[in-house]
């Protein structure tokens, strides 16, 4: 039994996502809402896109662990990003938290004008499958 990500002949090969995700029944499928670059307190860490990915993928590690999980099991990420933030050193700041062997997660990401938390202008949220065993 095996979680299987998936990019299928027909559509685009990237290296950054896949197009599906396949988890089998009786895997444990955890949810992590919405994590902004802010600390422990909520206090957005830093104006710098790129420093605010890394604390929200912290963040977002943070909470995978309390469920069992890491950022290996991650099956597929969702990102909204500030309009005004500086893409390529948003993503260039996790990329290699994110790397790992075998096909990379689902991605989806917007482009938007404002994000919930004042002075925030990225915000992650995650699925993860674990197969326990």
């Amino acid at each position: 039994m095996d979680i299987t990500l998936m990019q299928p002949a027909g559509l685009v090969v990237s290296p950054a996502f896949s197009h599906v995700a396949v988890v089998p029944p009786g895997a444990t499928t955890i949810y992590v809402g919405g994590q902004n670059g802010v600390d422990e307190t909520g206090a957005v860490v830093s104006a710098d896109a790129g420093e605010q990915s890394l604390r929200a993928v912290e963040n977002a590690r943070v909470a995978l662990e309390a469920a069992g999980a890491g950022l290996e099991d991650v099956v597929s990420w969702t990102v909204f990003i500030h309009q005004d933030a500086d893409l390529r050193a948003a993503y260039g700041a996790v990329a290699s938290k994110l790397a790992r062997d075998g096909a990379p997660p689902l991605v989806t990401a917007a482009i938007v004008a404002g994000l919930g938390v004042p002075g925030a202008i990225i915000e992650v949220s995650a699925v993860a499958a674990v197969i326990r065993g």
